[in-house]
């Protein structure tokens, strides 16, 4: 496999976590509005890590990649970061 094979192959692992993690913090933005949050990009950034590594965890508890256990895992979990990091548990 060449370099950029390798490179598509990843980028294609991590895009469900992207797209769902920056459309939780514009989402976010849209329906709940809080002074002291974080720019919506470093929202989107921290729900993306936060999905990427639901993803890893779901290739290695479950052996393959595209399982919808893990992606409903992912909604869960980027849904849930973007509650904390919009201080959302503090109401």
């Amino acid at each position: 496999m060449s370099l950029l094979d390798l490179l598509n192959h990843l980028l294609n692992f991590v895009a469900p976590a992207l797209a769902v993690g920056f459309l939780c913090a514009l989402m976010g933005r849209v329906f709940r509005r809080k002074a002291g949050a974080p720019a919506w990009w470093a929202q989107g950034a921290i729900n993306s890590g936060v999905g990427a590594l639901v993803l890893l965890g779901g290739v290695v508890f479950l052996g393959r990649d595209g399982a919808m256990a893990t992606y409903a895992a992912l909604v869960l979990a980027c849904g849930t970061s973007q509650w904390l990091v919009s201080d959302g548990w503090r109401k």
